[in-house]
Parts: structure tokens; sequence; C-alpha cells
């Protein structure tokens, strides 16, 4: 008999077979290493019982002047404030009709109303505000008709439908009177990239005649930055608008070409930021001053101090350059004295200079990818993207990140849906975070970390829609799908609907033998090592199984296990100072390798694992 201790490096590796692997871990899911040994990840609970419209993909953080902690959320629907767990409603006014202009008409029996107002710019999805509306003689009152709704249908371009709130009788005849506004807020965009094909699908000219093309219907991405304690702020490939907190967060926001004394304000902008050198707004990607032709390589910067001042003079410090390698900015970092720009093939560094060039540009990175204008993590001075099929840093040089789980991420990636994928640091535990959609899924359903203290890789499954790790509040945020944000590394369960539910956490090592697996192996008591250190509950367990194998590749549990488990709960059975759990699980296996898995299912557990042992001894030959 042996007494044999398992210890296996940090992180996961999947670049190798599990039997090359034999002194690491495989695979893992709600598992982070702290100190070269796994544990269980934190919990998360919903901020509020409120929800937000739509999914969504931008989230920033600041405190205004009057120290009122504020965070911007874009969906594909709407752009909200949120302030002590309430969302309010600021996305801008597209157009208001005037009086008179907008008409209604029911049809008895049906919640549906049909909406006349010549040339009305909407879209099915799109949100509209009436007021000044009156009874149509029945059911629906002037307070049905005085409301926000979103059109259901858009048959032409002079009328659509919606579905009011009451049902039509026979007594409602009128058309809701001559003095009805209709207020258009910005179009909607889409929750994910959709796929067209046929007529209208692809450009002019491609593909055969009749066949018709291929092409995608953008996501909708948001940019946000801030101007002081005021935002701005803009959905890719679409105006810029700005919020004025003096205002109120129930202020809508306005176009920022509308603010006094704008001047020459792009009409069209990929992405926004707001530099921390003298307060400059950029656009990346913009359509050239006195042009309406869309430059997707331009950049754009307004007068130093002046978000609405875009016209370049001997005065001011307006201007713009357009970079040269690529055919399109995709995002931008303001770094350390400058402001980091990725082109889909390159990288360049932005550096203030000072009138007349005022910005420089320097190429600081070439052949590279990135995944999307939110791939990018930011964390003491150094920058970590997701490209197309690897990762990369960038601390004054640009670098290839060593991945350990990149086959694994990039053999199981629906490609389609690049544009969702978006980074998020965790200051606490000193990592970088993506999540991306899996090969068959077209919503979020995985994320994959990097710890860059201890340079080791993790992954699992989640769905989430955006992140943000900010100072200026107590836990690190994320959107769900329950449109809703959520506090993480809060407790130890998943509260995200108000009801706790466990987490399922489980982590598997590599496979380990005796003598290179030239003698099979008999193993009869399994040792933990675990800490429950932060579990709510008085009795938290886990459970930790031995996956016994005839070879490498035969398959785990075969042979199956002699005359026992090959599984074994450990629990604690006495809380701090003295923390006590089982000492030994008691167990019949015999495999040529062996593979150790680690894994809860429990409300209020948490736990670390050390270095578990196995008595083990040889037992013949195959």
């Amino acid at each position: 008999m042996a007494l044999k201790k398992l210890a296996f490096k940090p992180g996961i590796n999947r670049e190798v077979t599990r039997y090359t692997n034999e002194a690491g871990w495989y695979e893992c899911d709600k598992v982070r290493f702290r100190q070269g040994y796994p544990e269980k990840i934190g919990g998360w609970e919903r901020i509020s019982v409120s929800t937000f419209q739509g999914v969504c993909r931008s989230l920033s953080n600041w405190i205004t002047l009057g120290s009122i902690n504020l965070i911007g959320v874009g969906t594909h629907l709407k752009f909200y404030l949120e302030q002590g767990g309430g969302y309010n409603d600021i996305t801008p006014i597209r157009e208001t009709t005037a009086a008179g202009d907008v008409t209604f008409a029911a049809t008895n029996g049906s919640t549906t109303l049909t909406v006349t107002d010549t040339g009305h710019g909407a879209r099915e999805g799109d949100f509209v505000t009436f007021s000044g509306a009156v009874t149509l003689g029945g059911n629906i009152t002037a307070s049905v008709l005085n409301a926000e709704y979103q059109i259901v249908a858009v048959p032409d371009a002079n009328s659509y439908t919606i579905t009011a709130t009451a049902t039509a009788n026979a007594s409602d005849t009128g058309n809701g009177g001559s003095s009805v506004v209709g207020a258009y807020q910005i179009r909607t965009g889409e929750p994910y990239e959709v796929p067209l094909t046929g007529w209208g699908g692809g450009t002019w000219g491609a593909g055969v005649w009749g066949t018709g093309g291929t092409s995608t219907e953008a996501i909708r991405l948001w940019s946000q930055s801030n101007f002081g304690e005021d935002l701005i702020f803009g959905p890719r490939g679409g105006d810029i608008f700005y919020w004025d907190a003096t205002n109120g967060v129930e202020t809508r926001a306005v176009y920022l070409n509308t603010l006094s004394g704008a001047s020459n304000v792009p009409s069209k902008q990929n992405f926004i930021l707001v530099s921390d050198v003298s307060r400059f707004v950029f656009c990346f990607g913009a359509n050239p001053l006195g042009s309406a032709t869309f430059d997707p390589m331009l950049i754009r910067w307004s007068d130093q101090e002046d978000p609405a001042n875009w016209t370049p003079a001997t005065t001011n410090q307006a201007g713009d350059l357009r970079l040269s390698k690529g055919t399109e900015i995709v995002t931008a970092k303001q770094s350390r004295q400058e402001v980091l720009v990725w082109t889909d093939s390159s990288l360049y560094s932005l550096q203030y200079q000072g009138a007349p060039i005022v910005w420089g540009v320097q190429l600081v990175g070439d052949n590279t990818s990135i995944a999307s204008q939110n791939a990018v993590g930011f964390s003491g001075g150094v920058a970590y993207w997701m490209g197309k099929d690897k990762f990369y840093s960038y601390d004054g040089r640009t670098q290839t990140l060593p991945c350990d789980v990149r086959r694994f991420v990039f053999n199981d990636f629906n490609e389609l849906q690049y544009d969702q994928v978006f980074a998020g640091t965790n200051e606490a535990f000193h990592e970088i975070w993506w999540f991306y959609c899996s090969q068959n899924s077209q919503t979020i359903d995985r994320y994959v970390v990097y710890n860059y203290l201890e340079k080791t890789w993790y992954y699992g499954t989640m769905a989430r829609t955006a992140w943000l790790d900010s100072g200026l509040r107590d836990y690190p945020l994320a959107a769900s799908y329950t449109y809703n944000l959520t506090n993480h590394e809060f407790g130890t369960d998943d509260n995200e609907t108000g009801t706790p539910v466990p987490i399922s956490a489980s982590i598997t090592s590599g496979q380990f033998d005796i003598d290179d697996g030239d003698r099979f192996a008999f193993i009869w008591r399994l040792m933990p090592d675990m800490t429950f250190d932060g579990s709510t509950v008085d009795d938290p367990h886990a459970t930790m199984s031995l996956l016994p194998l005839a070879n490498s590749g035969s398959g785990y549990n075969s042979p199956t296990s002699e005359g026992g488990s090959n599984s074994g709960t450990v629990t604690r059975t006495a809380t701090v100072p003295i923390e006590k759990f089982t000492g030994q699980v008691n167990t019949r296996v015999r495999g040529r390798q062996m593979s150790i898995k680690v894994e809860s299912d429990s409300l209020g557990v948490r736990w670390q694992l050390g270095s578990p042992r196995v008595d083990m001894r040889p037992d013949g030959r195959r």
C-alpha cells in the first residue's frame, strides 16, 4: 500500500489529451483558481425587482456632482439610467408629429388599433408615445390611448398597428381627435446578428440573378462615455446623443447636434469615446466633414472641452485622421497617456501632441484580429482582448497571449455571433472574463477566464449579456437575459430571479496512474483536503469521485468500481474556529488510469480544494 498525494498544476489545460495532462486539471464549470487551488466561484443576486426592456449590451458607471450613482444601460430596444435599482428611460425622441397628424381606428372585439401617420418612418418593434388623444367612444378611452406603445406591425409607410390595453366595442368609432401628437423614439435594433438571405441580402450585383445574396442585420451595440457628469452615447452605426445631468434622470437625452453652438457633428459613428486628456470627444468610424458618406476608418474629434463643435479652425483643436491598416475601426480604449484603437487587423496608439497636429497616431500591432467592440478588458495598464482565433495582450508591446483552452473555446464557437462577445474584469480575483456563444447557440452561454496574476485559464457556462466591474459599486455587475442587473461574487447561490437555487460547480483532473500505466492500480481509500469557509449552511458538502479507466481511451468507469462506490460525499461536521470534515472516503476502485472529480450542487455551499490523498497499490497487469 502507498499513500499518494494528488497535487495538480493550477488552471485548465485542453490543448492536450486527458492522459497527457496527467498532472493538471482538464475541465471545470463555475470554478476558479486561487493561489493555485480550485474553488467554487461566488454567487449572484439581482439588484432589485425592477427590469428593463431589451437585451443589455452596454454598462457604464459614474457619480454626478450631486453624488448620484448612475449606470448607463444600453439595450437593443432602449437606453436607461439605473439609479437605486430603478431604470429610468432616457431613450431619445427621433421625431414628434404635429397635432392632428396621427389618427386611430379600432375594430369591434379586438385590441388591435391601426394608427395612421403619413411618412411615420417607424418599423416593427419601435416605440411611440401618444398625447392629446380623446376617447374613441367606448372602451378605448383617452387614458388607454395616451401612453407608450411598441409597434406590432408596419404594413406600409403611412400606417402601423399597436396592441391596446383594452378591447374595443361597437362604440369605438372615433379617431382620437385633432390634437393627437406622436413622439417616436429612435429606432430599435436587433438582439443578435440576424442572417439575411434572398433579395436584399448582400451587396447589389452579388450572386446569380434571381438567387439573391446573404448578409446579416447588425446587432444593436452601444458606446457611452462621460463628459464630466454628463453622458455622451450612441448606437453603432447611428447618431450621437447627449444627456445633461442637471436635467435629472427622468429627462430624455437629445441629439448632440441640437446643443447650442453645434457645428458639423458627425451624423453617423461606430464608436464614441471621451479622452481623459483635455476631454476631446472622439468618433471612430464617421462621415467626413462636409460629406454624408460613411468612412469606417476615419477618426474625428471635437474641439477641446466642447463636445458640440466639430469644425476644425485655427482657433480650436477639432480635427480628423484616417487609419490605413484594416477595413474598419472596431473599438477604442483609454489607456495610460494614450488612446488604443483597434481595427479589424491592427492596433494603433493615439497620443495627444497639441496644436496644430493635436493627435498623432502610431501603429503598435499588425496582423491581429478582434472579436467585437466589447472584447477588450483592461487591467493594471495592460489591455487583453479576444481575437477571431486567439487571445492578445498589449502592455506597450502587442503579444499573443498563451492560452491552454484556445482549441476548446474556438472549436465550439458561433462565428456568426462574434459581435456578442464581451469582456469584463474581476479585479478582486485578478481575472479577465470573456462571454461568448457556443457553436449551436444564438445567445451567450459560455465564458472563459484568464487569471493574469497566476497566468491560468478556466471556463464554464453562464448566460450574461454585459459586465461592469466598477470601484463605485460594491460588487461586479452583469446584465442577464431576465432583463435585470445582478451583483456577482455575492453570497453562494444563484438568486437571479429572487428565488435562490444552487450553483452547480465541478472540476475534473487529467488522468494519473502507476508506473506510466504499466500496471493497474487499486484504490481503497480517499482522504479529502477541503475547506468550506464562507458557506452559509451548517453542513455544507461536496462530492468527490474517482473515475477509473481500463485504458486512457476506454472511457470512464470502464471497468466499474469493484464492490463499492467510486464516489463519496465530503461534509463539514463542525464550524470554525475548528473546521472538521469527512476524514476519509472508503471506496474500491480499480483501473489503469484514474481521474478525480469534485462537484457540488447544494444551496449555501462554498468550497476550496487542497491536496487530497489516496491509498493505492499495484493490482496486476492486463
